[in-house]
């Protein structure tokens, strides 16, 4: 039994969308996470580097390959409103 022609252009629609939604996802996340892959089976170092490149350069896949930090490195601590929002300060 042949498809009726009027079933093709709804689905061609749906099928479009499907394809377009695909592709802005893929793309929000390729722009998060700066044109590199999805990390995966992240421990706890790879969390404390990404938030040391996130001190040192701004971005979490950010990363810099000079010996020396920045003079903002010093005082750009996490830790100092993590303390503070520990011992009730804030």
């Amino acid at each position: 039994m042949p498809v009726p022609f009027e079933s093709l252009i709804p689905f061609a629609i749906m099928s479009a969308m499907f394809v377009v939604a695909g592709n802005a996802v893929q793309f929000a996340l390729n722009k998060e996470s700066g044109g590199k892959g999805i990390r995966y089976s992240m421990d706890d170092w790879d969390r404390k580097m990404m938030m040391r490149d996130k001190q040192l350069t701004g971005s979490d896949r950010g990363q810099v390959d000079t010996p020396i930090a920045s003079p903002e490195f010093k005082v750009n601590s996490v830790w100092k409103v993590h303390d503070s929002f520990r011992n009730g300060l804030l």
